[in-house]
């Protein structure tokens, strides 16, 4: 007889987590097991766990093939590499989408090495980092991500590639790279190991590498289009002149299709035996650079300007050191610039930047604290400064 397999059905995906063995002795009844919950849970796609089957033959594999001819969009996933093999040796693999079970990992007690919106990076030993993702389904994002920083890598961007996915104990998914003595900008300037200069040269170099990097369009997202919706969601909480002027401004950005990381900070700039290497490339996209020096100036001055502890949690160093390294990158950036160039772009950033945070912090519920409502008229008041005298993004 066959185990009693237990299964889930939602939003039209029905998993059945297959157990034990399937072969010539049991293959019949696990076929009308797996039948009959099919016709009481009719479905779109039909996901086959194999985390608890240890051993399939040819028989049970034909039972694996009318399940696709009954659900086109049938699935197998979680395979133990010993399953995986006799799958991938009878052409499983290839007729259809097969998935090796993930090797479990444990972030416990690890260096925390850089923190974002979508998850934080821990040193597992002196050779591995993982980024963990926040979002317990993170499975596309790891996956967007992993190709994402291929299409980097191949266009010629020094970059990590992960190598596995792992599950996290106690949740979620994690890209692991290999990073042999790996260290980030931001150890490195709290340590004392590289000077505010040292770094922002370095940093400035890798920049210019990526923006003068063209990809295709429809291999990332385009900058301006997340921008415009910046911009859009501020209409209610500007005067009706400033709105219309900030979105003209960004309207009037060309197309661009030079890469940005979108992300750019001394946490996703690592120094690895010399070599200078970006990492955490969910963020990467296409547009002008102005967008991503607003980005820049947000994580260096921005987000800590009315707290200034923020720069010593987020990035691990002081505000000082924050505002200088903004300061010095955006003059090496801009290949030695006079001090009136350099002011008028740092102002175009700060429109960036600042609609960003406004759009963040409302969307976050910011006017139901004193903390929220500043940061939100904090912004405002730089907008209302800034955007009667700034006629163009571009530069």
């Amino acid at each position: 007889m066959s185990e009693t397999y237990k299964f889930n059905c939602s939003d039209g995906v029905l998993t059945i987590f297959l157990s034990g063995r399937i072969d010539s002795a049991n293959a019949a009844d696990a076929e009308k097991e797996i039948t009959g919950i099919r016709s009481a849970n009719p479905c779109k796609t039909l996901l086959l766990d194999f985390g608890d089957l240890g051993y399939i033959s040819s028989a049970g594999l034909r039972v694996i093939l009318r399940c696709k001819k009954a659900v086109a969009d049938t699935r197998i996933v979680n395979v133990k590499p010993e399953v995986y093999e006799v799958l991938d040796m009878t052409g499983f693999t290839e007729m259809m989408d097969v998935q090796k079970a993930y090797r479990i990992l444990s972030v416990e007690g690890c260096e925390v090495i850089g923190k974002g919106a979508n998850g934080a990076v821990y040193r597992i030993d002196r050779d591995t980092i993982v980024k963990v993702y926040l979002n317990p389904d993170s499975l596309p994002e790891i996956h967007r991500e992993r190709e994402l920083a291929r299409t980097a890598f191949v266009l010629g961007v020094p970059t990590a590639i992960p190598y596995d996915v792992v599950r996290i104990e106690g949740g979620g998914y994690g890209s692991v790279f290999e990073l042999l003595n790996a260290q980030s900008f931001a150890q490195l300037l709290n340590n004392g190991e590289m000077s505010v200069d040292e770094a922002a040269k370095l940093s400035v170099e890798l920049l210019k590498i990526i923006h003068s990097t063209v990809v295709k369009p429809d291999s990332m997202p385009d900058m301006k289009t997340v921008a415009l919706n910046w911009a859009e969601f501020l209409k209610d909480y500007l005067d009706a002149e400033l709105y219309q002027k900030l979105h003209a401004l960004v309207e009037a950005v060309p197309a661009d299709n030079h890469m940005m990381h979108g992300d750019y900070h001394i946490k996703n700039v690592m120094l690895q035996n010399g070599e200078v290497l970006l990492i955490d490339m969910d963020t990467l996209c296409h547009g002008h650079p102005v967008f991503e020096l607003g980005s820049m100036f947000n994580a260096y001055c921005g987000y800590s300007e009315l707290d200034n502890s923020i720069s010593q949690s987020f990035l691990g160093i002081p505000h000082e050191t924050a505002v200088e390294f903004w300061q010095k990158s955006l003059r090496l950036y801009l290949d030695g610039a006079d001090e009136e160039t350099v002011k008028a772009v740092e102002d175009k950033a700060r429109i960036i930047g600042y609609t960003r945070i406004m759009r963040r912090r409302i969307r976050r519920k910011g006017f139901e604290s004193e903390e929220g409502r500043a940061e939100i008229e904090n912004c405002r008041r730089h907008l209302e400064e800034l955007l009667p005298r700034v006629d163009t993004l571009l530069f």
